[in-house]
């Protein structure tokens, strides 16, 4: 039998002796060459070891194996294995708490639990919930924990496991221990309501829905609707002191002025920057999806159609604004979706690469992807018009003020490749991600256009999940596509 060789001296024996000192009776020139390989391929492998994995499903790995044998590229296959378990192997903090399921995920290298993250980290596992009972619970416990924080307060982006405090304390609104940042965000309740709905959906359980919940679910309805700001301009205002004009607020803390015509306010972007015109309109949009998934809750599940009539009420009224306030003539695209507005007939044409997003409409469930205005909204916001969108040596797509300029986010790459209905764009896509991880196995904040290796966030948890749900999808939906690229 021949002696193990390692990876090393394989290529050391390799690069020394050469093909033709190889014998039967050391080590055959292929399987030295087979042994480098597969090698290579482990070198790959960035998850933690077992024993250090936060949380471990059954059903998850069984689906890694068996998607990873469908993609013909090494690389895809690599970053698949990495960043679909992510969220599990590193961020989910997972108990029972008095017999109730309890999860805290932090966003990664920021110990704090953000309600729009933990949402979009945890989803690509909901459709496995019914194959994995302590998935099922962790999942339970995701929601549970979101409720527990929005009873906390609603208008908080960012929370802390528990009082601890905030680097953050000392801004000019009304902090708590308990919260990591009070930055009011539209989108994060919707999320919360997202993750709710799905899980229903998906499984059936219903034993979510408890009276915490519904305490909560009942702040979220009059939080959006104080945010529509018809009589005043509401409870919420902030500031920090910062040199940094997208982290602070104008207008004494409350934002810019609107007009109250039936939108909502958000006085932050998913991305955490301050908005320009408070009616961020990809918000809105997703609002109106919100409403109408949590109207249906109450009336099949709680059974209080009144609530239900209140949320699907405040949906028609903000879907309406949205037809009158929201679809502008651009000169170069004809009608499409403005990314903020303020009522008083000022928009601004953009878009962010943190969803949701213009481009992430069809994936959030607010249109479909072949509807008109969002097709000429998608040329704009993939095109040199978008002030965000970069292109360089490495890649193009779309960045964030966040980053500054010149940096491309892949949670952009990713959508676009989410909401295409064509196969060369999703290749494009998916040839871009596998050359632009610098390396590592991961997907990452943003990275210069010019330069992947020059990155933002080695541990980005929202990023590798989102990576892992499109691997999915199109495994589901376009298998060929993974033996393609």
């Amino acid at each position: 039998m021949p002696k193990a060789v390692t990876l090393p001296k394989a290529i050391s024996l390799l690069s020394l002796l050469g093909k033709s000192h190889f014998t039967e009776n050391v080590f055959s020139w292929l399987q030295v060459k087979s042994l480098i390989g597969k090698c290579k391929e482990k070198m790959l492998n960035q998850r933690p070891k077992l024993k250090d994995r936060k949380f471990v499903s059954d059903a998850v790995e069984k689906t890694i194996v068996k998607i990873s044998q469908s993609i013909n590229n090494k690389r895809l296959a690599s970053l698949f294995e990495n960043c679909f378990p992510n969220t599990l192997d590193t961020t989910v903090n997972f108990k029972n708490e008095e017999d109730k399921p309890d999860t805290f995920v932090i966003t990664g290298d920021i110990n704090a639990m953000w309600l729009r993250d933990s949402t979009a980290q945890v989803w690509p596992y909901v459709s496995l919930a019914n194959e994995d009972e302590n998935l099922k619970n962790m999942l339970k416990g995701v929601i549970n924990r979101q409720a527990y924080s929005i009873l906390i307060d609603p208008y908080a982006n960012s929370f802390n496991p528990g009082p601890t405090g905030s680097e953050w304390e000392k801004d000019f609104t009304k902090m708590n221990p308990c919260l990591h940042e009070r930055k009011w965000e539209l989108d994060s309740l919707c999320y919360c309501i997202r993750l709710s709905y799905g899980f229903w959906k998906e499984t059936g359980d219903q034993s979510c829905f408890d009276l915490d919940w519904q305490k909560a679910m009942k702040a979220v309805l009059e939080t959006l609707l104080e945010q529509q700001r018809k009589d005043n301009r509401g409870s919420y205002t902030f500031g920090r002191v910062t040199s940094w004009s997208t982290d602070t607020v104008p207008g004494n803390g409350f934002g810019n002025p609107i007009n109250p015509v039936g939108l909502i306010a958000s006085i932050f972007r998913p991305s955490d920057d301050a908005t320009i015109y408070p009616f961020l309109i990809p918000s809105n949009m997703f609002a109106v999806t919100s409403l109408k998934q949590l109207a249906e809750i109450y009336e099949k599940v709680i059974q209080d159609k009144d609530f239900s009539n209140r949320c699907l009420s405040l949906a028609s009224e903000v879907e309406d604004a949205l037809m009158n306030y929201a679809v502008l003539s651009h000169l170069d695209f004809g009608k499409i979706y403005a990314y903020e507005a303020d009522g008083f007939g000022n928009y601004l044409f953009m878009d962010d690469a943190n969803i949701p997003s213009l481009l992430s409409l069809p994936y959030l469930g607010c249109c479909s992807s072949n509807d008109p205005v969002y097709q000429n909204t998608r040329r704009f916001v993939l095109s040199k018009k978008n002030p965000y969108f970069f292109e360089g040596k490495s890649a193009r797509g779309i960045g964030s003020p966040h980053t500054l300029i010149d940096r491309i986010w892949p949670l952009s790459l990713i959508m676009q490749a989410m909401t295409s209905i064509e196969d060369e764009e999703i290749l494009d896509c998916l040839k871009l991600l596998i050359a632009t991880d610098a390396g590592t196995g991961f997907m990452h904040e943003s990275f210069i256009k010019d330069d992947p290796n020059d990155f933002t966030r080695k541990w980005f948890a929202w990023a590798n999940s989102l990576f892992g749900e499109l691997i999915v999808k199109l495994y589901n939906e376009k298998p060929y596509l993974l033996k393609t690229v």
